[in-house]
């Protein structure tokens, strides 16, 4: 890759997902910077960074998956000791923006935690964002720094076209992820299923209506987050009862939560796409594989820091 000034671009890592931040360095062609994280004995947070940052344009790599809170204050804690040694520009790279499902009040005296979140990362000392996939595009207005939202959708569609399937159908599994699945159906030429679901609690979710025709089709369904799989699962189930022949599934986010993998390997599903934006801890179904978006976020950073458009990435 061809980045200006490489000497002035520093990337940094917490714990949350080494091998991901591994993969941009290696990418760009450059190390990951040299800084300690580690825990007190009490189990808070204590970071230093080991090298001169003074002037220099900063990636900080860190996802808030799983231990969320933990990995939240890695990142700030991590954005303050930069702040605090002179870097010129702080990017959090948040591949994965946990806390974002709340991000708007849904019933009385609750919190909005997403934007909770975003003044955080600002007060630490963020002076921009990069998040794969929010789950709301409103998000990026909780912020009051530049945010890059980046996709993660070229992954799949690479696969996908690889792959070749026929008769596809892309299905949106609920009204709010239309956008998103019509991008990737756009890009594969493939017809748009909307599901209209209702969640009447927490990780649970019902459907409804099939809205679009999924008979005799590969159903395709895309999402943001595969947490718990219930929606994934109840998707699944209802578009093979309208008689879809083939269900494939792609979700950016694996957190995977609870029994999720036994649920998707029971399920109608035959195959199910995740990316590395959160990393994977457990032992997967053999339906799961895992792809990389570590060339998606090597390239933002890339045009990012030789001042390119980052939107052209995506066109």
């Amino acid at each position: 890759m061809d980045i200006r000034n490489i000497g002035n671009l520093k990337l940094f890592s917490g714990n949350a997902n080494l091998p991901l931040a591994a993969g941009i360095a290696k990418l760009l062609r450059t190390r990951l910077g040299n800084i300690r994280v580690e825990r007190f004995a009490d189990g808070e947070t204590n970071v230093q960074v080991l090298e001169n940052v003074r002037g220099c344009d900063c990636y900080v790599i860190e996802p808030a998956c799983p231990p969320v809170n933990h990995n939240v204050m890695e990142l700030l804690i991590v954005i303050d000791a930069l702040k605090r040694a002179s870097a010129q520009k702080i990017t959090a790279v948040i591949p994965y923006y946990g806390y974002g499902r709340a991000d708007r009040k849904t019933c009385p005296r609750v919190p909005i935690t997403a934007k909770l979140l975003a003044n955080l990362v600002t007060v630490a000392g963020a002076t921009r964002v990069m998040a794969i996939d929010l789950h709301a595009g409103q998000i990026q207005g909780f912020f009051d720094i530049p945010v890059d939202h980046l996709q993660g959708a070229p992954a799949f569609v690479d696969y996908f076209k690889k792959h070749q399937y026929k008769n596809l159908v892309v299905v949106s599994p609920d009204v709010g992820g239309v956008e998103r699945a019509r991008t990737v159906a756009r890009k594969l030429d493939a017809g748009l299923v909307i599901i209209d679901k209702r969640r009447p609690r927490p990780n649970e979710a019902h459907v409804y209506n099939v809205i679009g025709q999924v008979n005799g089709t590969t159903a395709l369904i895309i999402d943001d987050i595969v947490d718990t799989a219930g929606t994934l699962v109840a998707v699944a189930k209802a578009v093979r009862e309208r008689g879809a022949r083939r269900v494939i599934a792609a979700c950016t986010h694996g957190v995977l939560s609870d029994d999720a993998v036994a649920k998707i390997n029971r399920s109608e599903i035959e195959l199910m796409l995740i990316t590395d934006t959160i990393p994977v801890t457990k032992d997967l179904a053999p339906k799961i594989k895992v792809l990389s978006v570590a060339h998606i976020l090597a390239e933002a950073i890339k045009r990012n820091h030789n001042g390119m458009s980052i939107s052209e990435l995506f066109n």
